[in-house]
């Protein structure tokens, strides 16, 4: 237990405060337990440890991947800790401890004073089976970096948020704003390529190796575990993965993609709803109301333009890309469904069609409330507003 105290300072001292994540603003940290859910690499462990160095009294860090864990329960050190005055617990990688639940929800039931802070793959399911700590745990996803928070980082410029409303009427003073702080083509190309995990400051050199490795990780020793699944299962989702990466924004036959893959049409569809949940694969639906994963999505995209670039190369297809771009930064705050007219419908409101330069209001000429997210323009005039000014909402 000595150890896992030297771990715990050692952890926190070499942690670094300059730059916080947007979600660190925006969670209730006085809750009893605060839950924050994300795919491995975009930054759970530092926010957690962020927050300990700043109100870290009485706390202490404890990874559940730990070899201590494999002999020692959770429950029992946390008695022990407990008596020794310990009263704030920073609890990382929980999904990797086969007790999670049970001796969350013990911690939270014996003791009335603790506070705990964990985080988990974005996968672990946290109202299901007996221990369902849904009602305990306020639960927060954390996604990776934004085109904003790519800049604040890599180039230090500060840049608020922005919310949908300003983005549609201001668009145009927004984006010259941001042209005079930074070569907008350049950063853009940047972040799509390999800004969206922060490890990218590690160094480029390694990054998309890095992220194969993330990757095979999530789907071998997250999802595997989780939904019992075989090695031959775990084949077909990489396979797939690099069918819709070669893809125009991908329109799914299920039938077709039984037969290539060999597996019975429920499959594919449990598949895709995993690898969903688990981050890989962002669904586009044309209801996001009582979604059951029998139903087809509309389309399919991998969920991030890095992970792109990983499995395609060099030469991903520019469609593919910028619709999930869109999708990606979008789906953080907003709710985003297919739309009968163009390529996005956002909050029931609002009809986008994604493209270049060249792209025309043809397509939603009458249609309400309709704007074209257009790439490789400086700026937009009416309804037609550059594509990257959308990673500046979050």
């Amino acid at each position: 237990m000595e150890k896992l105290k030297v771990l715990s300072d050692n952890r926190v001292k070499s942690t670094d405060l300059r730059v916080k994540r947007f979600l660190h603003q925006e969670i209730d940290w006085n809750q009893r337990i605060v839950m924050i859910l994300g795919q491995r690499g975009t930054g759970k462990t530092t926010l957690m440890l962020q927050r300990m160095k700043e109100f870290g009294d009485n706390a202490i860090y404890l990874s559940l991947d730990n070899i201590y864990f494999e002999a020692n329960r959770l429950i029992n050190l946390i008695d022990t800790l407990y008596e020794m005055g310990f009263r704030n617990f920073y609890l990382d990688e929980v999904h990797r401890y086969l007790y999670w639940s049970k001796d969350l929800k013990n911690a939270y039931d014996n003791y009335p004073d603790i506070k705990m802070v964990v985080t988990g793959s974005s996968i672990l399911e946290v109202s299901k089976g007996s221990e369902d700590l849904s009602r305990r745990a306020l639960v927060y996803h954390l996604p990776g970096l934004s085109y904003r928070e790519f800049l604040v980082i890599e180039h230090q410029i500060e840049l608020n948020p922005l919310k949908l409303e300003a983005l549609l009427h201001s668009h145009h003073e927004i984006s010259s704003d941001l042209y005079d702080l930074i070569n907008v083509p350049k950063t853009f190309k940047d972040y799509l390529r390999h800004g969206y995990y922060p490890f990218f400051q590690e160094g480029l050199k390694g990054y998309h190796q890095k992220l194969q490795s993330i990757t095979n990780l999530v789907l071998d020793t997250d999802v595997a575990p989780f939904e019992e699944l075989t090695y031959t299962t775990i084949r077909n989702m990489k396979k797939l993965m690099y069918v819709i990466s070669q893809s125009v924004p991908f329109k799914p036959n299920i039938t077709e993609l039984a037969q290539k893959l060999d597996i019975p049409r429920n499959s594919i569809l449990k598949i895709l709803d995993i690898l969903d949940r688990a981050g890989l694969l962002s669904l586009l639906r044309s209801d996001s109301h009582g979604i059951s994963f029998l139903q087809k999505p509309e389309k399919i995209y991998l969920q991030n333009t890095n992970l792109i670039y990983l499995l395609s190369g060099d030469k991903p297809e520019t469609g593919n890309i910028r619709e999930t771009f869109f999708l990606n930064q979008l789906e953080v705050n907003h709710k985003v469904t297919s739309s009968k007219w163009a390529d996005f419908m956002v909050d029931d409101t609002y009809t986008f069609e994604v493209g270049g330069a060249s792209k025309t209001r043809k397509q939603i000429q009458g249609v309400p409330n309709a704007y074209i997210a257009a790439d490789d323009i400086k700026g937009g005039s009416g309804n037609k507003i550059p594509l990257f000014l959308f990673g500046l909402m979050y």
